[in-house]
């Protein structure tokens, strides 16, 4: 069964007008992202799924693959179920990297390809890492998971989960977003309405949950930090 990454990136962001294309270490962000997944051994193809024109020809001038998709592509699941319905007919697994993860762990991407290749029940799956600073829980920008003991999520939330009423030993687990799903079951995703707890928390991920759908959580060995401000994109360079 043949993987692909494909990596959504928009141009208009909020916080970051033309994240995608900003320069870290004298390379886009996109290219990091791009050659860190070039790393990976268990995918076949990795391209860029955007809506604009500047990013398609800024990672076509690196050497790399990028769709265009169109504007009724709200998110960066719609974007690669269209690429994915579309343009990959050979692939029967897709593993969604954000645009704007250059530290991600190209061993936890062949982690999310490997489990889906071997369980062919598995649908949907994603990743968590060990929230190890206390502050971090209550952090709304943070998400957290909660699963059960076959690594299942349970729910996810911008609130404190569990609620530790007892100050017993909790672990709490950050999600990171990155997604691996079968191709036909993300197509059919984004052609569902969003649901009532996915509005409420901004987490399209619960619209699975809220329709009996399984997600399974890899728990990963590093964390991963993304760039949602010109700030977080110094203090990755440093790291860089």
């Amino acid at each position: 069964m043949k993987t692909a990454v494909i990596i959504p990136a928009r141009y208009a962001s909020t916080r970051f007008p033309g994240k995608p294309l900003a320069l870290i270490k004298g390379k886009p962000l996109i290219q990091h992202v791009l050659e860190r997944v070039s790393k990976c051994k268990k995918i076949d193809f990795a391209a860029v799924a955007t809506d604009d024109m500047r990013i398609c020809n800024a990672v076509k001038d690196i050497g790399y693959e990028a769709f265009m998709t169109p504007n009724s592509c709200k998110s960066g699941t719609d974007r690669i179920a269209f690429v994915a319905e579309k343009y990959l007919k050979d692939y029967g697994i897709i593993i969604n990297v954000q645009g704007d993860e250059p530290l991600i762990d190209y061993k936890l991407v062949d982690k999310l390809a490997e489990e889906l290749k071997k369980h062919k029940d598995l649908e949907f799956i994603t990743a968590a890492f060990r929230i190890k600073k206390e502050g971090d829980v209550k952090n709304p920008n943070m998400v957290k998971v909660v699963f059960d003991k076959d690594g299942y999520a349970i729910y996810f939330s911008r609130s404190l989960i569990p609620y530790n009423r007892d100050n017993g030993k909790v672990k709490y687990y950050k999600h990171i977003g990155i997604y691996g799903y079968k191709k036909e079951f993300v197509i059919d995703f984004a052609k569902s309405k969003p649901s009532i707890l996915e509005k409420a928390e901004c987490l399209e991920q619960l619209r699975a949950l809220e329709n009996g759908k399984k997600i399974k959580v890899v728990i990963a060995k590093k964390d991963s930090i993304g760039v949602d401000t010109p700030e977080d994109a110094l203090k990755v360079g440093r790291l860089l």
